[in-house]
C-alpha cells in the first residue's frame, strides 16, 4: 500500500477541494437500488465487499485522505466492514485484506468472520492498516435513503457503504445501497461513473463455482 501526496497549488481540484473543505464543509449520500441479480448462488456479503472494493480502486476520487501530511490518494484500498454477533445483538468492525482474486478474497473473509463473529469487542482484529473504507449492512431493513452524521472536524474523505435487505422487483433482485462521500473530492459525476462502473461489473460476476 502506498500514499501519494497532492501537490494541492497544481491539482485541478484546488478551488473545489478548499471551498468544500473549509467553507461549506459537506458530505451528501446517494441512494441507488442495485441489480444484484447475477449473484445469485454466491454469498452476498463478501460478494459485495469485493465488487465495491475492486470499484473503489478504479477511482481515484474514493481513495483521496486527508492525513497529517495533507491530502492524498492511497494506490489500493481494503473493505472496513461489520460483522453481527447472533447471541449479543452486537456488531464487530474487522477488515480483510483485498485480493484481485475473489476465491482468495472469500476464502480470507471465511476465516476472518468466523473467526471474530462472536466477539462482544467494537474493533477485535488488531493492525487496521490505513487504507481501509467503511461498509456495513442491514439485512433485515429495505430502504429508500440512508445517511450517516459523520461529526468532528469534517475532513473524514473516503467513501462510506451501507446495503440494506434485498427485495425483488419486475423478475429482478435489487439491493439498496446508500453511498456516502465528501463533496470536497468527489461530486454527483464521479458517484455516477462509480454506480456504473458497479453496476456493470455485477453483471459480469463469474458464476458460482458450482454451476460452471
Amino acid at each position: 500500500m502506498a500514499f501519494h501526496l497532492i501537490d494541492l497549488e497544481h491539482w485541478d481540484r484546488k478551488e473545489f477541494y478548499l471551498h468544500f473543505i473549509n467553507e461549506v464543509v459537506c458530505s451528501y449520500s446517494v441512494h441507488v437500488d442495485l441489480d444484484i441479480s447475477p449473484l445469485k448462488g454466491h454469498k452476498l456479503y463478501p460478494a459485495m465487499l469485493w465488487l465495491l472494493t475492486d470499484t473503489v480502486n478504479d477511482f481515484e476520487e474514493f481513495r483521496t485522505h486527508l492525513s497529517p501530511e495533507g491530502v492524498g490518494i492511497f494506490d489500493r484500498m481494503t473493505p472496513s466492514y461489520t460483522v453481527f454477533n447472533p447471541d449479543h445483538h452486537n456488531f464487530s468492525v474487522i477488515w480483510t485484506e483485498f485480493c484481485p482474486d475473489y476465491p482468495e478474497f472469500l476464502e480470507r473473509y471465511r476465516e476472518d468472520s468466523e473467526k471474530y463473529r462472536f466477539s462482544r469487542r467494537f474493533a477485535p482484529k488488531e493492525g487496521k492498516p490505513d487504507n481501509t473504507f467503511d461498509v456495513s449492512m442491514i439485512p433485515w431493513l429495505t430502504f429508500s435513503a440512508f445517511h450517516i452524521q459523520v461529526h468532528g472536524s469534517g475532513t473524514y474523505l473516503l467513501p462510506i457503504f451501507t446495503m440494506g435487505k434485498t427485495f425483488e422487483r419486475d423478475g429482478r433482485t435489487l439491493l439498496p445501497l446508500s453511498i456516502q462521500v465528501h463533496h470536497a473530492v468527489c461530486d454527483g459525476y464521479h458517484v455516477s461513473r462509480f454506480t456504473d462502473t458497479l453496476q456493470q461489473k455485477v453483471f459480469c460476476f463469474p458464476a458460482p463455482r458450482e454451476n460452471r
